[in-house]
């Protein structure tokens, strides 16, 4: 998942004074506002069972980690801050799997910002969880209008711009009461009148019945866009990670960077002269 240059992690933008093995709880405006929506069992050890068969049916080694975030998913609106490379869409996968399991006939949707994000969330989740194919539909602006509404009549799981949902919502083609599940990639891109924003907006104001897991490495630059995006998204909890966490630290990758210098050449010396003079 890519990430801008001028983000941060959370540990970053909030300084050392922020536990990094802890979660983060938000604003208690934010938490009052998301925390009507619980839509999953009451029954935590029957939960936290689903989750290990899930995380078993895939992973070669249990990571303690990915179970209790993805248990922490299920219950409340969450954002999860991993490091690159440690799992945001294995973690995503399991709650899907888990609310696809919940509601037989509730729909489950995952956004990325670009259609190439989406296509590989798609054979990324098919991956992991298994998920019949006949099951998934990957929908975009080029999908026939006439066909939308019998592939979201017939579908379970849908990847998709946030753009593409906002255009199926207003226009009514997509069945919002059905919705159980909003995974949300790139989550810091949720500021201002982002489609994100606008999903969540529209959204709201049809049902109350659904869970939203938005998957960040770098929510933002600053506190004040990290507390934007809790509030649009509607983040009653915070899962945050660093590569120095303790229970990651076996699973974090070693990074060497050797700097590499290239020369400009004669044709881009020569522009370079020209510009700076």
């Amino acid at each position: 998942m890519s990430s801008g240059s001028n983000q941060k992690t959370l540990f970053q933008t909030w300084g050392a004074s922020v536990s990094k093995n802890k979660v983060v709880p938000p604003k208690q405006d934010v938490k009052k506002a998301a925390g009507r929506r619980k839509t999953t069992p009451s029954n935590t050890a029957q939960v936290g069972r689903h989750i290990q068969t899930s995380l078993a049916l895939t992973a070669p080694q249990l990571r303690e980690y990915q179970l209790k975030i993805s248990e922490a998913a299920l219950f409340q609106n969450t954002l999860v801050c991993l490091p690159t490379g440690l799992g945001k869409t294995f973690i995503a996968a399991v709650v899907m799997y888990n609310f696809y399991r919940w509601y037989p006939s509730g729909k489950i949707v995952f956004m990325a910002p670009t259609k190439p994000l989406v296509a590989q969330q798609i054979e990324a989740c098919y991956k992991v969880m298994g998920i019949p194919q006949a099951h998934m539909a990957e929908l975009t602006g080029s999908t026939a209008a006439k066909n939308r509404q019998e592939v979201w009549r017939n579908k379970r799981i849908f990847f998709l711009t946030p753009q593409v949902m906002v255009n199926d919502l207003s226009r009514d083609t997509c069945p919002a009461q059905q919705i159980k599940c909003v995974v949300i990639d790139e989550a810091h891109k949720a500021l201002g009148n982002h489609a994100y924003c606008q999903v969540i907006r529209q959204l709201g104001s049809q049902t109350l019945q659904f869970r939203i897991l938005a998957l960040s490495a770098t929510p933002g630059g600053d506190t004040k866009a990290v507390q934007a995006v809790i509030s649009n998204l509607l983040i009653s909890h915070i899962e945050l990670r660093s590569e120095e966490s303790p229970d990651i630290q076996a699973h974090s990758h070693q990074r060497s960077v050797e700097k590499v210098v290239v020369p400009l050449g004669e044709a881009l010396s020569a522009h370079q002269a020209r510009y700076l003079q």
